[in-house]
């Protein structure tokens, strides 16, 4: 190893996190020739091969996957130095990387309007998937923070909640029951309805209520997405159950109404979570303490704005 260099393990952790070394080199702006010699000379210098082809698949060996490992340490680190050289020199620059889940979409980023509006020097890199998608980027300790509604049950992870994310009935305007108020949640009873997919946290929640409260869900359409499942309610398909930040920023308020049910709203939280004794850098730490001191106020002052704007 002592004849590797540091641009021989970027090429390496891009090959091993694409899993192609056309795809890598392409993210590199390097020939394919180019990547693959440096790869090929960088297993010279670990003595070992770091990957296998089987069929038109490439595959980490045993010792590539530990050199990956090492890999992400090492640019993690350095990343950490140069963030906290800046931070020593008054200045607050560097990559923020967030992983957040579908919902979130509708949250994290007019909440990163002000914050990066104040530290023009910080990147954000932006990951949303689904709660299995987040759970092995958490895994693999891909991003910084982790933003999810539902925290993991494992105790190896930090978790604080910043932001309320109350879940409510959605139902198109006219419904019948659309201008009654305190409605029994018995009369949901034989309702169709229009859930998240199997899995979510949104739906665990709603069905976990459900059949505390003994009531039969008539699930009549599954969707993977929120706009879907919005969709679906405006065109008569149904109602749902889905947070309140969905209806923020958008038309949906003249389409779609806020049933007054008995139990709801659902008082749910966001998190945001990292692995437990992981050392934030000073740009994650920044952002970490921002959301749970102002994160509340930001999104207030970002919807008073946009319902200013629409009126």
């Amino acid at each position: 190893m002592k004849q590797s260099t540091l641009h021989q393990l970027r090429v390496f952790e891009a090959v091993a996190r694409h899993k192609s070394f056309t795809r890598a080199a392409e993210e590199l702006f390097l020939t394919q020739p180019s990547v693959s010699m440096q790869v090929k000379q960088l297993a010279k210098s670990v003595g070992m091969p770091l990957f296998e082809q089987v069929g038109k698949r490439l595959y980490l060996t045993e010792a590539g996957d530990e050199l990956l490992g090492t890999c992400r340490d090492i640019f993690d680190r350095l990343s950490q130095f140069e963030m906290t050289v800046a931070d020593l020199q008054g200045l607050k620059q560097g990559q923020l990387k967030l992983s957040v889940i579908t919902t979130a979409k509708y949250v994290i980023p007019r909440l990163l309007g002000p914050f990066c509006q104040r530290y023009p020097g910080i990147d954000v890199s932006l990951k949303v998937t689904n709660h299995e998608g987040l759970q092995e980027r958490l895994n693999d300790n891909l991003d910084d923070l982790y933003i999810l509604s539902q925290p993991p049950a494992s105790p190896d992870v930090s978790c604080h909640e910043f932001l309320d994310n109350p879940l409510v009935v959605l139902a198109p305007m006219s419904h019948p029951l659309a201008s009654e108020k305190n409605i029994p949640i018995e009369r949901l009873n034989g309702e169709p309805f229009i859930m998240r997919e199997p899995g979510s946290g949104t739906r665990q929640a709603v069905q976990k209520m459900f059949e505390d409260r003994g009531v039969a869900v008539k699930v009549r359409l599954d969707l993977g997405s929120n706009e879907a499942i919005k969709q679906a309610i405006a065109g008569g398909l149904g109602i749902s159950v889905l947070s309140r930040h969905v209806l923020t920023l958008d038309g949906w308020q003249h389409q779609l109404t806020i049933l007054d049910v008995e139990g709801f709203p659902i008082p749910r939280q966001w998190y945001a979570i990292y692995p437990s004794g992981k050392q934030l850098s000073v740009v994650a730490r920044t952002f970490f303490d921002y959301l749970l001191n102002e994160g509340k106020q930001a999104i207030e002052n970002s919807t008073r704005l946009a319902q200013q704007q629409q009126e």
